[in-house]
């Protein structure tokens, strides 16, 4: 795979998607784009190794074909109930009078220590300022003059066992993984603009299994937060309101699903096929309505809640951003604007050329993003974790390393 290739995957509870970038001077171009159902997974969380390998190997397939290249490595999004994000505070005095490089490592080395669980592992780093003296709001300190550097850190943590399962999946289908992005980071890549992200935006992931929301302002993300439930608990409550097997609920879910009854009229209908054989039934769509309207409502109300609860309601100015498959759902602009009591829209992949047509959907934003995020991130360090095979390449280069340092 050229250097240039950039392979975003996404590992959701309802579907596996693989989108190829191909990284050009002028922004990223997407070549291709593979997708497949995924059986594997629950709430985000990897249950089955086996099912979650043929899902990823069936993507892949596709979006190899698509794209005519072979996939080796790939950056691979995250998600689930068990991924936490708190803030955290560095400052250290500066030797030189003046900010060096080194001195913004040992800022961000000194707001990092701080005692995470050893079940747990730091997935991001994500700087929010840095502080010379009194002056704050600064992003890049370098070769300022002053007397301290602080810094103010959001640092994303998840549990081991998840993130190792992400990577064994992947490995098992014949992929390095370059590195593991929070799935709300990566789909903020793709949807928000940049006057979003300075003024104040909340993006709402509204996946399959989760639902993912990060807050930014003034450039950089300042909450993050994940909630176990998705579109699955809404085309369960379809299946078990309406009688009918989870596949046709699906099915209604997407055709005539709405989050706002007063937006459906009285006399529109829906054909409900039974379960075991039995007739199907025609209903009104306004019990659909009914059952649906509840359940986004409490989601957003759940998000809200935790905006709230982190003093970041009054940061969101420019509005809130809802993205993933569940966000093509009928009125949920307009559910949104009366929760946040903000201008809410949905969020499509943007940023991009070539298949833009392919790709141009919610439910790709993360796939997307993780390409953008790559492309990105990929000059400025290669954090690769390589599987047991290549692990004599991996010793070879460290001793390398160890003897220039001798030297």
């Amino acid at each position: 795979m050229s250097e240039e290739i950039i392979v975003g995957l996404d590992i959701g509870t309802t579907k596996v998607c693989a989108v190829v970038g191909e990284a050009r001077p002028d922004g990223v171009e997407i070549i291709g784009m593979g997708s497949h159902p995924s059986e594997g997974l629950r709430k985000g969380v990897v249950i089955n190794i086996e099912h979650t390998v043929d899902s990823i190997k069936e993507a892949l397939e596709e979006a190899e074909t698509m794209a005519g290249c072979e996939i080796s490595a790939v950056y691979a999004g995250i998600a689930g109930g068990h991924i936490k994000g708190f803030n955290s505070h560095g400052v250290i005095a500066l030797k030189e009078k003046e900010v060096t490089k080194k001195d913004i490592e040992r800022v961000i080395e000194a707001a990092r220590a701080v005692a995470i669980p050893m079940d747990r592992e730091v997935i991001h780093t994500l700087v929010q300022e840095f502080i010379v003296d009194d002056q704050d709001g600064i992003m890049d300190p370098l070769g300022m003059s002053g007397v301290r550097l602080e810094t103010n850190i959001h640092i994303v943590t998840g549990a081991v066992t998840s993130a190792q399962n992400i990577i064994k999946c992947a490995n098992r289908a014949g992929l390095d993984v370059c590195d593991i992005i929070l799935q709300s980071l990566a789909s903020s890549e793709a949807v928000l603009s940049k006057e979003e992200r300075n003024l104040g935006a909340a993006i709402i992931d509204f996946g399959g299994g989760t639902t993912d929301m990060a807050v930014f302002s003034k450039g950089a993300i300042k909450h993050t937060s994940v909630l176990p439930l998705g579109g699955d608990n809404l085309t369960y409550d379809i299946a078990v309101g309406l009688r009918t097997p989870k596949l046709e609920a699906e099915k209604i879910k997407i055709k005539y699903g709405c989050s706002l009854s007063s937006m459906i009229g009285k006399d529109e209908t829906v054909e409900v096929p039974g379960v075991g054989g039995r007739k199907p039934r025609v209903l009104s769509r306004q019990i659909l309505g009914e059952i649906l309207e509840p359940r986004v409502e409490e989601i957003f109300s759940l998000i809200s809640a935790e905006i709230l609860r982190s003093g970041h309601e009054d940061t969101i100015t420019s509005g809130v951003v809802v993205t993933g498959g569940s966000a093509e759902l009928l009125g949920i602009t307009e559910m949104a604007e009366q929760i946040f009591n903000a201008p809410a829209r949905v969020g499509y992949p943007e940023g991009i050329s070539g298949l833009v047509e392919v790709v141009n959907k919610p439910m790709y934003a993360t796939a997307v993003g993780l390409v953008l995020y790559g492309a990105k991130t990929s000059k400025k360090h290669k954090k690769f974790r390589i599987r047991d095979v290549n692990i004599f390449n991996r010793v070879m280069s460290r001793m390398k390393r160890w003897f220039k340092d001798v030297i």
